[in-house]
């Protein structure tokens, strides 16, 4: 089983884990301003939810600073950090490991620098120098796919066989890290549920999840109150939350080994639950 190398945080990945997720954003899908007020997070609000996530099962707290929704305005480097930054400083010393969603390498550097653990890059390396930055540190780095990007990622996304083409994508990816000094310790690979698929695409990559572990390295699935689980269920996202914990079960049950998640306790609830009646 995989134990995934953060910096100098070791963490077995023998069971599922949890991520968290806070978004420091006015923006977001589902908690778009929650912490946000006047251009600054509100970081006393988020140590409380952070603590309370860490003791309601996260492993990793996952913090955002622009939003990755269809449509969503493109945020430069300099103010996803003026977002970003206060929160990882206050949220590094505490017992968890801190990831930062970022495709901004001058972002990833700052972050690192200032105590995260894990960089989560929804575009898989597309600005040039994050592969550079991730090679000169010791952090965790997931790698996830999406075609386009978040202003035009759904305007009729299209794939000759979906499945194949984003694992072939994530291996290609892991070769290239593997090839400018980066192990496999530290890369995890995300197939991007929503990120340029359609409804279809969405099921067909997740009735084939298990396939993903051809790739050797640990799987992280980011399913929660999306949009594809409200065409499901025929919910609005704030009705979400029982197929966002089916899902994340379901997912680990076909080799996910970290679910990303905003509902952090119904889903830690959800996994001991399949643990304890599972063989």
């Amino acid at each position: 089983m995989y134990s995934l190398t953060c910096g100098e945080k070791r963490v077995s990945l023998d069971q599922p884990k949890i991520m968290g997720i806070i978004n420091v954003t006015p923006d977001s899908f589902f908690d778009g301003g929650k912490y946000y007020s006047h251009s600054t997070p509100s970081l006393e609000r988020i140590e409380l939810d952070a603590q309370a996530m860490i003791g309601n099962g996260a492993t990793f707290l996952d913090i955002g600073g622009s939003s990755s929704r269809p449509g969503a305005a493109f945020i430069a480097a300099p103010e996803e950090i003026e977002r970003i930054l206060p929160v990882v400083e206050c949220l590094a010393q505490l017992p968890v490991t801190i990831s930062v969603d970022t495709f901004h390498a001058k972002t990833a550097k700052a972050v690192l620098e200032a105590g995260a653990d894990v960089i989560n890059d929804i575009s898989g390396g597309r600005d040039p120098q994050m592969f550079e930055v991730i090679a000169d540190s010791d952090c965790a780095y997931v790698i996830m796919h999406m075609q386009g990007n978040p202003q035009n990622m759904q305007n009729n996304p299209t794939y000759s066989n979906i499945v194949a083409e984003v694992r072939g994508y994530l291996e290609k990816k892991v070769q290239n890290l593997e090839q400018i000094g980066v192990c496999r310790s530290r890369l995890v690979v995300d197939p991007g549920f929503g990120f340029g698929k359609t409804f279809e695409h969405n099921i067909q990559l997740f009735k084939t999840l298990e396939s993903f572990g051809s790739i050797g390295v640990p799987l992280l699935v980011g399913l929660s109150r999306k949009s594809f689980l409200g065409d499901i269920v025929g919910r609005d996202v704030n009705e979400r939350l029982q197929a966002s914990v089916t899902a994340a079960v379901l997912a680990v049950k076909q080799g996910a080994n970290i679910v990303r998640v905003h509902d952090v306790a119904q889903t830690f609830d959800g996994l001991m639950t399949l643990r304890a009646l599972s063989d």
